[in-house]
C-alpha cells in the first residue's frame, strides 16, 4: 500500500525531532527538504511537522539565514562531504551548520503544517523566525531591481542544473584536495561530473573566506528561489492574520517581486535565471521557470504563456515534469537536476495549477504516484521510463506522495487524509516529541 510504505519511509528517516532525507547519501538536516517533509508529515502526525521546521529553525542564524545543512553531531565528519569541518561555523545555538541556504519554502510548509491541525501558538512562535529569514535575503541579497540572488548554486535546490553552465564557466575548478562521499552511494553517471565539483567546492570555499558575505564569482537571480519568496510572503501574510498581525506588508512584498520578475526574468514563454554579475538573462531550458505559476498575482497572460510552455516543452500534461526540457541539447534523463524528474519539483508545478488548470494537476498528481509506483520512493526519476536513480527511501518523496494523496486522492481513491493518519497508527509512531527547539 503507497501510503503505508510512504509513512514507513518517513518513520524510518526521523532522527528525533527531524527527518533526514536519506539514511545513506544525505544524513544530516537539509533545509528544504525539511519543508517538503513537515508538508507531507503533517498528513499523519502535526506534532512531528512542527518539529521539523523549529529544529531546523533552532539552527537559524542571527541575521536570520537559515543554514541549507544542519549537521548531526554524531555522524562522523567523513560520512558525507563538505562536512561542518569545510564550512567552520556555528549557529547561536551551538549546532554547527552549513553556510549558505536554499529556496525559503518554509513559510509555506508552516502554513501548510497549520491547515493541516490549527495551531496558533505554533505560528505565533515561527512567524518573527520566518520574517527573519525573509529580512536576511532582503538585506544581504536583493537587487536594485527588487530580486532576491543566490551566491551558489546549491542554494537553487537544483544544484547541477544546465541553468548554471554559464556563471560557473567562469569559475576555477579547485584542485582535486578532496574526497567525494556521493558516488560511493550513487553511480557516478547519475552524480555531477568531478569538474563541476570542484567549481561547486571552490565557489563554497570563497564565499566561506569572506565571513559568508559577500560572492564575487556567482551571483544569480534564480526563479524557483525568487518564487518560493515571493510564495513566503504570500504564506507570512495569512499566518500574520491568524495571529492578529497586519498581513498587508507582506501582501505588498509578495506583489513587488511579482512584478520584478515579470519585468528581468520573463522571456519568450519561460522564467529565466538573471546573472548579476553581467547583468544578462542566462537563458535555458529549466522547469524552475515554470514554478512562479504558484505566484498569485502572476498577470493572466503570462499564466497562460507558461502553462503553453509546460504542454509544448516539458510534456506537463503527460505526468511527471523533467527537470530540464528534453528536446534541449543539454538535456540527460539520468544525471542529476540536468533532465530526471523530481517529486518536489513536480509537486510545486502541480501546486501552481491546481486552481488554474486543474485538468493539467491531475495528470501531474497521477505521474507523481505512477513514479513512486513503479520505482518506490527514489530521489529522482527517468521522466520516460519512470526507473528511479539516485537514493533508496528518499523523505520528500515520500512526504509529498502523502500531501499529494490527502489533496486529491490516489487512483481514484477519495481524499486521504484520515486513511494517512489510519496507516500511521498502524504502523506506530513511537516516542514522544520534546519541546526543548527554539526553547
Amino acid at each position: 500500500m503507497i501510503l503505508r510504505d510512504a509513512v514507513r519511509v518517513l518513520v524510518a528517516n526521523w532522527d528525533g525531532s527531524y527527518t533526514v532525507p536519506s539514511r545513506t547519501l544525505y544524513p544530516h538536516q537539509w533545509s528544504w527538504d525539511s519543508a517538503f517533509i513537515a508538508i507531507g508529515n503533517a498528513r499523519w502526525s502535526p506534532r512531528r511537522a512542527r518539529s521539523e521546521l523549529l529544529t531546523l529553525f533552532g539552527a537559524q542564524w542571527r541575521d536570520g539565514r537559515v543554514p541549507h545543512i544542519v549537521f548531526n553531531p554524531a555522524v562522523p565528519e567523513g560520512a558525507y562531504f563538505p562536512g561542518p569541518e569545510f564550512w567552520q561555523v556555528s549557529a547561536p545555538s551551538g549546532v554547527r551548520t552549513s553556510g549558505i541556504v536554499q529556496p525559503p519554502v518554509h513559510a509555506l510548509a508552516a502554513w501548510r503544517v497549520h491547515l493541516a491541525e490549527p495551531d496558533p501558538a505554533f505560528l505565533r512562535r515561527i512567524y518573527p523566525r520566518l520574517v527573519a529569514q525573509q529580512e536576511f535575503l532582503r538585506a544581504a541579497r536583493r537587487s536594485p531591481e527588487g530580486l532576491i540572488s543566490i551566491v551558489h548554486p546549491w542554494e537553487s535546490g537544483m544544484d547541477n542544473s544546465p541553468a548554471w553552465d554559464v556563471p560557473l564557466a567562469v569559475v576555477e575548478p579547485e584542485p582535486s584536495a578532496f574526497v567525494r562521499r556521493d558516488t560511493t552511494h550513487v553511480s557516478v553517471e547519475e552524480r555531477p561530473t568531478d569538474r563541476d565539483y570542484a567549481r561547486y567546492t571552490s565557489l563554497a570555499r570563497a564565499y566561506r573566506d569572506t565571513g559568508y558575505r559577500r560572492s564575487d564569482a556567482f551571483r544569480v537571480e534564480d526563479p524557483l528561489f525568487n518564487t518560493a519568496y515571493g510564495v513566503a510572503e504570500v504564506a507570512l501574510g495569512r499566518i500574520a492574520r491568524v495571529i492578529g498581525l497586519d498581513p498587508e506588508p507582506h501582501a505588498r512584498e509578495a506583489a513587488a517581486v511579482t512584478s520584478a520578475m515579470a519585468e528581468h526574468l520573463y522571456d519568450d514563454g519561460l522564467f529565466h535565471a538573471r546573472d548579476v554579475l553581467t547583468g544578462c538573462l542566462v537563458r535555458s531550458n529549466s522547469a524552475a521557470g515554470l514554478t512562479p505559476l504558484m505566484l498569485p498575482g502572476l498577470p493572466r497572460e503570462l499564466v497562460n504563456e507558461l502553462i503553453g510552455t509546460g504542454l509544448d516543452r516539458f510534456g506537463v500534461k503527460d505526468g511527471i515534469v523533467p527537470s530540464f526540457a528534453p528536446a534541449a541539447p543539454e538535456f540527460d534523463p539520468v544525471r542529476y537536476w540536468r533532465g530526471p524528474a523530481w517529486i518536489n519539483l513536480t509537486w510545486l508545478i502541480w501546486r501552481g495549477l491546481r486552481r488554474r488548470r486543474p485538468d493539467l494537476a491531475a495528470p501531474l498528481a497521477e505521474g507523481m504516484v505512477r513514479a513512486v509506483t513503479a520505482a518506490g520512493f527514489r530521489e529522482y526519476f527517468d521522466p520516460f521510463t519512470l526507473e528511479g536513480h539516485g537514493c533508496h527511501d528518499f523523505s520528500w518523496s515520500a512526504a509529498l506522495i502523502l500531501d499529494v494523496a490527502a489533496e486529491d486522492g490516489l487512483d481514484g481513491m477519495a481524499p486521504a487524509g484520515g486513511q494517512i493518519r489510519e496507516e500511521a497508527r498502524r504502523l506506530g509512531e513511537g516516542g514522544d516529541l520534546g519541546d526543548e527547539v527554539l526553547a
